[in-house]
């Protein structure tokens, strides 16, 4: 079924060249339909006051707010080029005020229309003069009955007037004109939900839910409209994933059985503990899968410290007593080296296959990084072709065109948010069938976003820490207000030493950025100070309070080789404080390490910290946490901390987390597509919604896996998923 031409048509056509040219580049909205889903982000009722107080957390955003003028002032400069006027102009919302600035000629008009007691829109950008809140020559749009301009006060006639996202060049209400300008083409547009769903579930006509959208009658019409067009949004995506996971049970893949008495189980007598219940539930599904002969697709969830790298290894070995190889992807050198490291003394002689002193089970696991020499590079090249190494981990590197495998079966990415799609298809491109895959993550995902982000990938979750791990105390380290804290904070970092321990110190940035224009610039104009870095900081520590310890760092600048051999004597316990950025923010694991001290903690998000505090207390010592921050008690950004110090639930952080930033930074740049399809739909808030429509998704595909009797729900698809949206779920 073709899309209704009228919805496709573009903008130009309706709305002239000029409005459609800032809607296609400022908003992305190319056609009718694009438009009709462009959706008001909130409503203002006539006589209903704004409240201003949100605005202090969009400071440089444009913002459209309703108000009433409390008072207006016509004020006389001298300037620079002589005298000139400014109207100061004050709003209200009853409990907040906010300051407009009009200049030179642009004052006459406003003085005019915005007299005390008179009601209007105003957008502008929000901006910070003399410590206030401002919107600098803001566009407004009268409301009151004795407005200047009473054609446009009237198109505003109903009660609820809606606000939409908006941009500097197009203001709410000038959106809401061309809104109205599409509105009858509504009643045109293709229903996407089967009608027995829809009816079964009291939900109203997609036409219907446009018309009370954006014009609504009351309360209730917004609430069925958002009702109905979360569905459409969580249904056809799930739709897409459940015919994405259809197909996948459709490829054929070698199954992967370890051979009895092979090296699985000669690794798991070597082990000197027992596995948690956890590793070894998920290690059956796993087990399970790599058993089938369609690919795995598994998303490993685990919290920070759950024995994920076990698990994973456990499954390499399996595939590699089968006769297959494994690929483990991190996405850093850092990371690469580490799990190399820990895995070949994990596996101990059986990592020497074929080496004099090797066991006769054993494979060789090899390392393949950008930076490696051109002999070493070459021979863990010939060791893959040839199937002489059965494990190889690696970063990007393994990606590239010239590496060979002899039988790729398993693909395990280490860290997914840190890849695109093509680089995981990729590496997955490299088996003669398609490889099982395993994708591992240490950030805690809330159930609605992998649903949502990962709904083509089955999901397990390590939530039991494995025996003998440490509890870790954290504490916020207010050091404006309180210096003397930060300055114990050095003294227990100083006795943890003495205790034979080590310790982290983590900085926002690296410190030589000196030679970077744009970022000075715009640290001089900020009143706020450039976040804390690296290389000064631990100047200041070994000249100060760690004089006499041994102090290195570790950023993302350094060389390869100084990076891992820093990182050697650290594990080593030659090192004793590692200054750092979040190179060691997954991964790193010294379990001597107690201790870690987070400057400007405030600028880094919750899940970010709960994985930094992650890194300490790996041993049988108890771990301990600092977050330096500068931010005043009462700030935002302090109940973040409050939040990451009051609890060591990695998922309760990731809902906090979730509901404090925008979706989008959560979801990540890989996920960009499914991001721009969801424009009602809030992945925490509606966790029913996109449960219940997952289910009735599997339920459709399983029946009609190419939906052909449901050609308005085919239309649908084609829209939401454009072709980049289609790769990445494919790729997912």
């Amino acid at each position: 079924m073709e899309h209704v031409p009228a919805l496709d048509e573009d903008l130009k056509k309706t709305l002239g060249p000029a409005t459609a040219k800032v809607l296609a580049e400022q908003l992305g909205l190319h056609t009718a339909l694009d438009l009709l889903h462009h959706y008001p982000r909130r409503y203002a009722e006539r006589g209903e006051l704004t409240p201003l107080a949100d605005l202090a957390d969009q400071i440089d955003e444009h913002v459209t707010v309703v108000a009433q003028v409390a008072d207006a002032r016509l004020l006389t400069y001298q300037g620079s080029r002589g005298g000139g006027k400014r109207l100061e102009v004050t709003i209200t919302d009853g409990s907040g005020r906010l300051q407009l600035v009009f200049f030179g000629a642009g004052v006459h008009k406003p003085h005019k229309d915005l007299l005390p007691g008179s009601r209007a829109m105003f957008a502008g950008k929000v901006g910070m003069f003399n410590r206030k809140l401002q919107l600098s020559h803001p566009a407004y749009e009268p409301l009151g009955a004795d407005a200047s301009d009473r054609d446009a006060a009237t198109a505003f006639a109903g009660r609820l007037i809606p606000i939409y996202p908006a941009c500097a060049k197009l203001e709410s209400w000038k959106i809401a004109k061309c809104v109205d300008a599409v509105l009858p083409r509504a009643r045109e547009t293709v229903d996407p939900l089967p009608a027995a769903l829809r009816e079964g579930r009291g939900l109203v006509p997609l036409p219907e839910a446009l018309l009370k959208i954006h014009r609504p009658g009351s309360k209730a019409d917004i609430e069925d409209a958002r009702q109905r067009l979360k569905w459409d949004e969580a249904f056809v995506l799930q739709v897409a994933l459940a015919r994405r996971r259809h197909a996948d049970s459709q490829l054929p893949a070698v199954a992967r059985r370890p051979a009895p008495g092979g090296l699985l189980d000669s690794f798991d007598a070597k082990l000197p503990f027992t596995l948690t219940e956890g590793q070894q539930s998920v290690s059956k599904e796993i087990f399970d899968d790599l058993a089938t002969e369609h690919p795995m697709h598994r998303l490993l969830q685990g919290e920070v410290g759950s024995g994920k790298t076990l698990v994973a290894l456990r499954a390499m070995l399996a595939v590699v007593d089968s006769g297959g190889q494994a690929a483990m992807l991190a996405p850093t050198e850092v990371l690469a080296q580490q799990h190399h490291r820990s895995i070949t003394e994990m596996m101990g002689e059986l990592a020497e296959g074929g080496m004099l002193g090797g066991c006769d089970q054993g494979t060789k696991v090899v390392l393949l990084t950008g930076s490696m020499g051109v002999p070493a590079r070459r021979q863990a090249l010939l060791d893959l072709v040839t199937g002489e190494a059965g494990i190889v981990i690696g970063t990007h590197a393994l990606i590239e065109d010239k590496v060979r495998f002899h039988d790729l079966g398993l693909v395990v990415v280490d860290e997914q948010h840190r890849f695109g799609v093509e680089q995981r298809d990729a590496l997955r491109s490299k088996g003669k069938q398609p490889p099982h895959l395993l994708v591992m993550t240490a950030t805690p995902i809330p159930r609605t976003v992998a649903m949502t982000v990962f709904g083509d990938l089955e999901t397990s979750v390590l939530d039991q820490l494995p025996a003998g791990r440490s509890p870790i105390a954290t504490h916020v380290v207010p050091a404006k207000d309180k210096p003397h804290f930060l300055a114990r904070a050095w003294e227990r970092v100083r006795e943890e030493v003495e205790k034979g321990h080590q310790a982290y110190v983590v900085c926002p940035r690296i410190g030589d950025e000196a030679d970077d224009p744009k970022k000075k610039s715009a640290e001089d104009e900020s009143e706020k100070r450039p976040p804390l870095a690296v290389l000064e900081i631990a100047e200041q520590l070994v000249k100060g309070p760690l004089a006499g310890l041994s102090v290195e760092v570790l950023h993302g600048r350094m060389d390869p080789a100084d990076k891992d051999d820093v990182m050697r004597r650290f594990a080593a316990g030659e090192v004793k404080v590692l200054v750092a950025t979040t190179v060691i923010e997954v991964g790193v694991n010294v379990p001597n390490s107690t201790v870690m001290v987070i400057m400007d903690a405030d600028r880094f998000g919750v899940s970010q910290l709960h994985q930094l505090r992650g890194r300490v207390g790996r041993g049988s010592a108890p771990g301990l946490c600092l977050l330096v921050s500068e931010m005043h008690e009462a700030s935002p950004a302090r109940a973040r901390l409050a939040a990451v110090a009051a609890t060591l639930d990695g998922f309760e952080l990731s809902r906090i987390d979730l509901e404090q930033r925008r979706e989008g930074d959560v979801l990540g740049q890989a996920q960009s597509g499914v991001r721009s399809s969801l424009r009602m739909l809030a992945v925490i808030e509606d966790e029913e919604v996109i449960a219940e429509a997952r289910e009735e998704a599997g339920r459709v595909v399983a029946e009609d896996p190419e939906l052909t009797g449901l050609p308005g729900l085919r239309t649908a698809l084609d829209a939401l998923l454009d072709t980049e949206r289609e790769q990445y779920l494919e790729k997912g």
